[in-house]
C-alpha cells in the first residue's frame, strides 16, 4: 500500500475557510431542495471537485487537504436534513420564526455527538469491514482524479448544470414566463384522474442520482395515488358544490391519501430497521469494546489516530450541558412546575442522547450497505418521534397534564423539538463513516477529518437558522404562512415536518384518522413481501418500500420529474452497453466516465437552482418588506398559464437532451 508523505499539509486554514465557504453555499441549496420537495443532496463530490479547482492555484496544495475540504463541506448535505422535522414547530403554530440560538444548538450539539458516537466506529466498519460505501469510494477516485488533471473538467459540467438549471429557474420562479409543472386533469364516471408534470432541472438531477429503480418504485408510488386511491374516494364521496374538479382531488389527497402515504412510510421504515438490528448490535459491542480498549495515540500510526478518548469524553459532556440549556430555554416558556420542567429537561437531554448513540450505530452501518443518500432517515425520524412520544405521554398523563390543550400543544412541540437533535445525530451520523472510507482510501489522517466535520456542523449550524428565517417569510409553510396576503400555492411542502405533525398530533390528542394509516400500513406490507419474493429470484429487480412510500406521499409533479432523471440514468447506461461491443474493459471504462461525468452534471443542475431559489427568496423578501410584491420579478400575468407550460416542457426536453449528450460524451 503506497504511503502519503507525512509532510503533506492536511488541516490548513486555507482549507477550513474554503470548506467553510463551501459549506455555506451547499447549507443554504440543501435547505430550500429539503423544504420545497422532501430531498437534499449529497455535497462531498461537488465540494471536492470545487476544492481541487480552486486550491490548484497554490504549489503546494494537495490531495489531503482537498479531502479535508470535502469532510467539512458534506455537513451542509447531511445537516441540513433537521429541516425535515424542525419546521413542524412553524407548522403547529408553536414557533412563529426560528429562535437563531435555540435553532443553531440544536443542530450544532446534534452534529457533533453524531461525529462523536461514530468515532470508535471506525476501525470495524471502515478498516476492517467489506461494507461498500459507494458514495466514499466514489469521492476518493474523484480526489485522485484531479490530484492529476481531472479537477477542471469536473467543475466544468458543475459549473453548466448550475448555469441552465439557474437560468430555467430565473424563468420559472422569477420572471414566471415559465410553469414549473403542469397537470392534466380528466375524469371517468364520478373517478377523477390526474396526469402530472414537472419541470424542475434540479428534480431530475436528483432523479439521476436516485437510479432507475428508485425511480420507477417512486412512480409506482403516484399510480397508486392518483390511479387508485384518488380516483376511488373521489368516486364515492361527493364533491362539494362549486368546487372544481382539480381543487376536490387535491383535497382529498391531501386529507385522505397523504394519510395513507405516512402509513406505508411507517410500516416501510419500521422494517427497514428490524433488517438493521443485527449489524445495529453488532456495531454497538464493537463501540463498547474499543471505547473499553482506549488505544494510545501515540503508538498509533497517522492513519490510524482518532479523537483520543479523553477528547470525545470532554466535548460529549460539553454536548450535554449545551443540550440540557437549550432544553431549558425551550421548557422555561411554558408554564410548567420548576420541578416538571427540570424533570422534562433532563428526561429531554437523556432521551436525546441515547437516542442518538442508538441510531449513530444503525445508520453508519447503513451509510456503508448503501450510501448516505439511500440511508432512510426518514425511518429514523418516524420512528424517533413515535417512541420519544410514548415517553412524554406517559410522563404527562402521570402527572394528569394532557387534560389542558396548552399543555397537550406544548408536549408535541417539545416532542418534535427532541426529535430533531436524533434527527441531526442520526443525519452526520450516517455520513462521517462514509467520508472516513474516503479519507482511508486517500491515506488521510482520521482525526483531522473527524475534526473538520465537527468545524462543518458549527458552520452549517449558524447557517442554517437565517436561511430557514428567510425562506419562511419569503414563501411560508403549508398551512403556516407569515403574512395573510401570501400565495398558499407557492408554500413551501416541508413534506416529512408534515408527517411528523401528523403523527405527533395524532398520539398526543387522538384526533389521527387511523382508518388510512391502516390501510398504508396494509399497503407497505403488500409492497414488503413483494420486494422479499422479488429478492429472492432477481438482485436487479427490486421494490423498495421507502420509495413506494414517498411516491405515494410526495406531490405528484415531484415525483414525475425525479423520474424523469431516472429513466435518463438507465438509458445513458442501456447506451453505452450498447456501444461497448461486449467488451468488459471498455465497458467498465465508458461507464465510469459516464456516471462522473452524469453525477457531476447532475449536482449542478441542483446546486444551480437551489441556489437562485435562495437568491429571489432574499429579492422577495425585500420586495414584501417594503410593500412591494411577492413577485417582483414577473414579466407576465396569469393570462400566460398556457403558453408558460409550454415553455417549461419544451426548456424540460431540451435540458434531457444537453444532459444525455454531454453525459455519453466521450471527451
Amino acid at each position: 500500500m503506497p504511503n502519503t508523505e507525512p509532510s503533506l499539509k492536511e488541516l490548513t486554514l486555507r482549507g477550513v475557510v474554503l470548506g467553510a465557504i463551501i459549506t455555506l453555499i451547499f447549507t443554504a441549496s440543501n435547505v430550500y431542495l429539503g423544504l420545497k420537495v422532501g430531498l437534499t443532496f449529497a455535497s462531498s463530490i461537488p465540494a471536492a471537485v470545487i476544492s481541487m479547482a480552486l486550491l490548484r492555484a497554490f504549489k503546494d496544495s494537495n490531495i489531503l487537504e482537498n479531502n479535508i475540504v470535502q469532510t467539512q463541506a458534506s455537513a451542509a448535505g447531511t445537516l441540513s436534513s433537521i429541516i425535515f422535522v424542525l419546521p413542524a414547530l412553524l407548522m403547529l403554530g408553536y414557533w412563529q420564526g426560528f429562535p437563531v440560538l435555540q435553532t443553531a444548538m440544536i443542530c450544532a450539539c446534534g452534529g457533533i455527538l453524531g461525529v462523536i458516537f461514530t468515532v470508535p466506529l471506525r476501525h470495524a466498519l471502515v478498516v476492517n469491514s467489506d461494507l461498500p460505501y459507494p458514495e466514499g469510494v466514489a469521492a476518493a477516485e474523484i480526489l485522485r482524479a484531479g490530484n492529476r488533471e481531472g479537477g477542471g473538467n469536473g467543475l466544468r459540467e458543475i459549473l453548466a448544470g448550475a448555469t441552465v438549471a439557474g437560468g430555467f429557474s430565473l424563468l420559472t420562479n422569477g420572471f414566471k414566463v415559465a410553469a414549473d409543472s403542469a397537470s392534466y386533469w380528466f375524469s371517468a364516471g364520478r373517478a377523477i384522474f390526474q396526469v402530472p408534470m414537472g419541470f424542475s432541472f434540479a428534480l431530475v438531477g436528483a432523479g439521476y442520482l436516485v437510479g432507475i429503480v428508485g425511480g420507477m418504485a417512486m412512480l409506482l408510488g403516484v399510480l397508486l395515488s392518483w390511479g387508485v386511491a384518488v380516483p376511488w374516494l373521489t368516486a364515492i364521496g361527493p364533491m362539494p358544490e362549486g368546487a372544481s374538479m382539480a381543487d376536490f382531488a387535491v383535497g382529498v389527497w391531501v386529507s385522505k391519501v397523504r394519510l395513507i402515504g405516512a402509513g406505508m412510510i411507517g410500516i416501510a421504515a419500521l422494517w427497514t430497521l428490524l433488517t438493521l438490528i443485527k449489524p445495529m448490535y453488532e456495531g454497538m459491542k464493537i463501540s463498547f469494546s474499543v471505547l473499553r480498549s482506549g488505544p494510545g495515540a501515540a503508538t498509533l500510526a497517522r492513519r490510524d489516530t482518532d479523537l483520543s478518548p479523553r477528547t470525545l469524553l470532554r466535548v460529549t459532556l460539553l454536548m450535554l450541558a449545551l443540550l440540557a440549556g437549550t432544553f431549558y430555554s425551550f421548557i422555561s416558556t411554558s408554564g410548567l412546575p420548576a420541578g416538571m420542567a427540570w424533570t422534562l429537561v433532563l428526561v429531554g437531554t437523556l432521551v436525546s442522547f441515547l437516542f442518538g448513540f442508538l441510531v449513530a450505530a444503525a445508520c453508519g452501518y447503513m451509510a456503508g450497505l448503501v450510501g448516505s443518500s439511500a440511508s432512510p432517515i426518514s425511518g429514523i425520524a418516524i420512528i424517533s418521534i413515535i417512541a420519544i412520544s410514548l415517553i412524554f405521554i406517559g410522563i404527562a398523563q402521570s402527572q394528569g397534564l394532557l387534560a389542558d390543550p396548552a399543555n397537550v400543544r406544548f408536549f408535541t412541540a417539545l416532542t418534535i423539538f427532541c426529535t430533531s437533535v436524533v434527527v441531526a445525530v442520526a443525519a452526520i451520523s450516517n455520513d462521517n463513516l462514509q467520508d472516513l472510507k474516503t479519507g482511508w482510501l486517500v491515506h488521510a489522517t482520521p482525526w483531522r477529518q473527524q475534526a473538520a466535520l465537527i468545524i462543518g456542523c458549527v458552520v452549517g449550524a449558524l447557517a442554517i437558522p437565517p436561511v430557514l428565517e428567510l425562506l419562511y417569510n419569503a414563501y411560508g409553510f403549508l398551512g403556516a404562512l407569515p403574512r395573510s396576503d401570501m400565495d398558499p400555492l407557492q408554500a413551501l411542502a416541508a413534506p416529512q415536518a408534515t408527517l411528523m405533525i401528523t403523527i405527533a398530533t395524532g398520539l398526543f390528542a387522538s384526533t389521527l384518522d387511523w382508518t388510512y394509516i391502516l390501510i398504508g400500513i396494509g399497503g407497505g406490507i403488500a409492497v414488503i413481501v413483494i420486494d422479499v419474493l422479488l429478492g429472492r429470484y432477481t438482485a436487479r429487480c427490486r421494490l423498495p418500500s421507502l420509495a413506494v412510500a414517498m411516491g405515494l406521499y410526495l406531490p405528484p409533479s415531484i415525483v414525475v420529474a425525479l423520474f424523469v432523471g431516472s429513466l435518463i440514468s438507465w438509458f445513458v447506461k442501456r447506451r453505452i452497453h450498447a456501444a461497448s461491443g461486449g467488451r468488459p474493459a471498455a465497458l467498465s471504462a465508458r461507464l465510469a466516465q459516464a456516471e462522473r461525468k452524469g453525477t457531476l452534471f447532475a449536482s449542478g443542475l441542483i446546486v444551480g437552482e437551489s441556489l437562485i431559489g435562495v437568491v429571489l427568496a432574499m429579492v422577495i423578501v425585500v420586495s414584501v418588506g417594503s410593500g412591494g410584491s411577492d413577485a417582483p420579478l414577473a414579466l407576465v400575468g396569469p393570462g400566460f398559464a398556457t403558453a408558460g407550460k409550454w415553455i417549461g416542457l419544451l426548456g424540460l426536453l431540451a435540458m434531457c437532451l444537453m444532459f444525455i449528450r454531454r453525459t455519453l460524451k466521450t471527451r
